[in-house]
């Protein structure tokens, strides 16, 4: 487990709760006590003692006493490159409705740059990232006899949109009993609020997933009860033991954090889709 920062520690406890009596826990310190410590954010240490585990259980990470993107680059994504968890899947269930985003390209692949006032990020997007995504949509809308849409802006993203449709419309054609639909991410975001039945599955880049799932948990109550789980599905192609990390999807709340009135219904659903990963994945075995 990996506490964190802010609330984290306090929601992760709970959380706790849920696993067997006679789990081994590791515990990992990185956030941003230890950056402001020492200078350190994930060691070499850290990431093999998470590829020797089976899963992660994460609390939340930030600090406003820590530069933007300096924690969150340097632990989260950095965990989610360096194990290959290309899937988010951020389910909401009093919804009917599944967010799967891909994890490892779009906006958030780090790709860009400034020059005084000009500043540049790089959507990257290919072919194989892009597939694997979709491909894990469709057997999981499949699994459940459920639709499943695409969301992108193809009519302006026209590269990276363009080249999502044509994956999305050649793996439709492998599983032609998932009912399919494409929207544009924002009339999605409108439909999310008007007309949220029209959705069950919905397949998307990195950056158009983390802000639609964060509507659907206002929707839905608030982001207190939202869990997202970060997975390399795959068995046969994952780089470690370790399945995924597992997170609730709210911030680090500092303006919060020791008031004990967070919520922590997230981290507690984080830690049961954890467990049900590991049954699936012992199932399989």
């Amino acid at each position: 487990m990996l506490p964190g920062d802010g609330i984290g520690p306090e929601v992760i406890e709970p959380a706790l709760a849920e696993l067997p009596a006679d789990a081994k826990i590791v515990r990992i310190d990185a956030g941003a006590e230890r950056y402001l410590a020492t200078g350190e954010l994930v060691t070499d240490a850290d990431l093999d003692a998470i590829r020797d585990s089976d899963a992660l259980l994460f609390g939340a990470i930030g600090d406003p006493r820590v530069p933007d993107g300096v924690l969150e680059r340097g632990v989260l994504l950095r965990l989610r490159k360096e194990l290959d968890l290309y899937i988010n899947l951020r389910p909401f269930p009093e919804l009917g409705l599944t967010f799967v985003r891909e994890n490892s390209e779009g906006p958030y692949a780090g790709v860009g740059e400034r020059s005084g006032d000009l500043a540049t990020e790089t959507s990257i997007n290919t072919r194989s990232a892009i597939e694997r995504c979709v491909r894990y949509a469709f057997t999981f809308a499949g699994e459940r006899d459920q639709r499943l849409h695409l969301v992108h802006k193809t009519n302006v993203m026209t590269y990276a949109g363009g080249l999502w449709r044509e994956v999305f419309d050649e793996v439709a054609g492998e599983f032609p009993g998932v009912e399919t639909g494409y929207e544009h991410v924002d009339a999605a975001a409108y439909h999310l609020v008007t007309d949220r039945s029209r959705f069950q599955v919905v397949v998307t880049d990195n950056l158009f997933g983390d802000i639609l799932s964060d509507l659907a948990a206002g929707i839905d109550g608030g982001l207190g009860k939202a869990a997202s789980a970060n997975l390399h599905p795959d068995a046969t192609t994952r780089p470690s033991r370790c399945v995924g990390l597992f997170e609730p999807i709210h911030g680090s709340a500092p303006d919060i954090a020791g008031t004990g009135t967070a919520d922590p219904t997230a981290a507690i659903r984080a830690a049961q889709m954890m467990l049900g990963e590991l049954e699936k994945e012992s199932a399989k075995a």
